[in-house]
């Protein structure tokens, strides 16, 4: 069997934190290919926020290109820039699903806010019976809060997606009778995101603790997010 994660999202610009967060996914998961998928109409996001896909498309490229360590496995798919309308993730993982053999074992790949939000994706129910789903999480904090994190993860999984999923310890997830499992994995999250990128360049402030090198050039040389 090979495992295949799918990793998707605007990347408006990708930064050192998604790299961050794709090498300790893969370190924990083992995954045998992780494909970075840029969307090109988010659904969620305003088009006016959001640079053309092709800059997208480029940036992931530079970054990856920077970690030698992540060739071997990344895979950069254009597949959400090639199809029209808004970029459901059911119809990307109907697509792998479609092209992939059946030995392989997808694991979709999100941070813990877009989880909380996925009952209001476009046939989101259907998403797990045909994905396992790996969700990443801020690690740190104390006992209590993380216990508060759990807690709340529980009630969203039982309350909007079935209320028979159920926590196995020996294998560390939720699974259910007839839905894939649930992972979660803490990251060691840096205190980053896309929107500060932005403003910091629009505030013409140095963003290179935030990109890497290349795109750092990249962002300059085409004038974006001015």
């Amino acid at each position: 069997m090979e495992h295949i994660g799918l990793f998707g999202g605007t990347f408006n610009p990708i930064h050192v934190g998604h790299l961050r967060a794709i090498q300790e996914v893969q370190n924990r998961f083992a995954l045998d290919k992780f494909y970075i998928i840029p969307a090109a109409l988010p659904p969620h996001k305003e088009p006016g926020d959001v640079v053309d896909a092709k800059y997208r498309l480029e940036m992931i490229r530079l970054s990856v290109s920077e970690y030698p360590e992540l060739l071997k496995s990344v895979i950069i798919s254009d597949v959400e820039l090639k199809r029209s309308g808004p970029s459901y993730t059911i119809d990307t993982i109907n697509h792998f699903k479609s092209i992939l053999p059946d030995y392989c074992r997808l694991y979709l790949i999100l941070g813990i806010d877009a989880f909380l939000e996925i009952d209001t994706w476009k046939s989101f129910l259907d998403l797990f019976c045909l994905t396992s789903f790996i969700v990443m999480t801020r690690s740190g904090g104390v006992d209590t809060e993380g216990a508060l994190k759990w807690k709340v993860l529980e009630d969203y999984i039982k309350g909007k997606i079935s209320g028979t999923y159920k926590f196995s310890i020996s294998r560390s997830c939720f699974v259910h009778d007839e839905k894939q499992a649930i992972f979660f994995v803490d990251i060691d999250s840096l205190d980053i995101s896309s929107t500060q990128i932005r403003l910091f360049i629009k505030k013409g402030r140095p963003i290179k603790l935030f990109v890497p090198k290349k795109v750092e050039d990249f962002i300059i040389s085409k004038g974006l997010y001015i």
